[in-house]
Formats: structure tokens, C-alpha cells, sequence
């Protein structure tokens, strides 16, 4: 499953990057091609982004990845701790 999403993640990155020249490159006159470009390469960003995160947490879990600290830590001096109310 993961080389399938890491196949998809390069196509949607190509896709992505054809289209957003395509997008830039057109002719501004034919606009219906610029938009249909930009909203294609819009998708190809969107699924190739979705496709990074899923392969970044699956290196994590696998343990090919080290795992990233995802918490703050915690303030243990209660004389440094602020009051953002007050």
C-alpha cells in the first residue's frame, strides 16, 4: 500500500507542476483553458500533499522515521507560569 501511495504522491506532484505551467503559460485571452489548468493542478497539489502526510506517518509508525514530539512540553516552575488573562 505504501509504494501505491508513493507512486501516486510523484503523479500528483507531476500533475501539479504541468498543469500549474500551464496555468502560468497560457494564453490569457483563452481563459477557460487557464482555469481548467489552475483548478488541475490544484488537485494534483491537494492529493499530492494528502499522499506526503500519509507516507510521513507511515515512516513514523513503521519506525523508519523517528517519531516527532507533537506536545508542548510542560512548564514545571509555577513561578515562571503566566496568566494570559490577567
Amino acid at each position: 500500500m505504501a509504494k501505491l501511495i508513493a507512486i501516486l504522491n510523484v503523479i500528483a506532484w507531476s500533475g501539479f507542476w504541468a498543469f500549474g505551467y500551464l496555468a502560468l503559460s497560457s494564453d490569457p485571452e483563452n481563459s477557460a483553458r487557464m482555469v481548467i489548468a489552475t483548478i488541475l493542478a490544484f488537485a494534483g497539489a491537494a492529493v499530492g500533499a494528502l499522499a506526503y502526510f500519509w507516507l510521513v506517518r507511515h515512516a513514523e509508525e513503521i519506525g523508519y522515521a523517528p517519531r516527532h514530539q507533537r506536545k508542548l512540553p510542560k512548564n514545571t516552575d509555577p513561578e515562571e507560569e503566566t496568566d494570559a488573562l490577567s
